[in-house]
């Protein structure tokens, strides 16, 4: 099935999973508006061809102008992934209600707005990948904390009851849950060379922002038409050792 002219929308696009599929969904053809609160990094990754709109998905106002003017560029959309989140290191006894609550200001609230303003510009047979992790089924460990673990169990859920609500007007929702992937997001958490060795020989198996973006692609595209509700774990075979 083509996809040459379909139109996406990809957030926390400035770097890591985000951009990877944007410039993947580019690459085969999609139309692609590229949503980060790094409007110049936004820019870099839609380049010549694709738009980048500034948000803070965090921020209902902001979500709602940039979903707008996301809608305003090519009439609609056809897709959307919400790849925009932060990680948290702190142990759970060290966590303040601040940390806490900015996880879930930005992984859910931030997945929230996002879903809920892309899908007002959607109709039948749009396309919907939330950015989960494999840490919504270990509770943490390796590198990010539980309050990170909790805030992506939220998106699980949430995708779930988005594929509900959602269902109904032929839009289908769906999430892809990364195991230990290689990207800014991570890398600034494991700092220290030796924790970082510590953390790949515990998982066995480090994945990229290209390979997760594979699956991401996939969900959104006509290809994945029968898949709604489900998510797609991309861990290497984490989950198994």
């Amino acid at each position: 099935m083509t996809t040459d002219g379909r139109r996406a929308a990809v957030t926390g696009a400035a770097s890591g999973i985000g951009a990877a599929t944007a410039k993947l969904l580019q690459s085969r053809g999609w139309r692609v508006v590229c949503l980060d609160r790094n409007l110049e990094g936004a820019r870099t990754t839609a380049g010549s061809k694709g738009v980048a709109i500034e948000i803070d998905v965090a921020d209902e106002a902001s979500s709602i102008k940039a979903f707008a003017e996301a809608g305003e560029v090519w009439g609609g959309l056809d897709a959307l992934v919400t790849a925009a989140g932060v990680i948290e290191t702190t142990p759970f006894l060290e966590t303040s209600v601040a940390q806490f609550r900015r996880l879930f200001d930005i992984n859910v609230i931030g997945s929230f707005l996002s879903v809920r303003e892309g899908s007002k510009l959607m109709g039948d047979g749009a396309r919907i990948c939330m950015v989960a992790s494999i840490s919504s089924y270990t509770g943490g460990g390796y590198v990010a904390s539980g309050s990170y673990a909790t805030s992506k169990g939220a998106v699980l859920t949430m995708m779930r009851s988005t594929a509900r609500a959602l269902g109904d007007r032929g839009i289908a929702v769906n999430a892809v849950a990364p195991g230990f992937i290689d990207t800014p997001f991570v890398s600034s958490a494991m700092d220290d060379p030796e924790r970082r060795q510590e953390v790949v020989a515990a998982v066995g198996k480090v994945g990229t922002a290209e390979q997760i973006a594979e699956s991401a692609a996939w969900l959104v595209s006509p290809e994945a038409e029968f898949v709604h509700g489900s998510t797609l774990i991309a861990d290497g075979g984490i989950l198994m050792r």
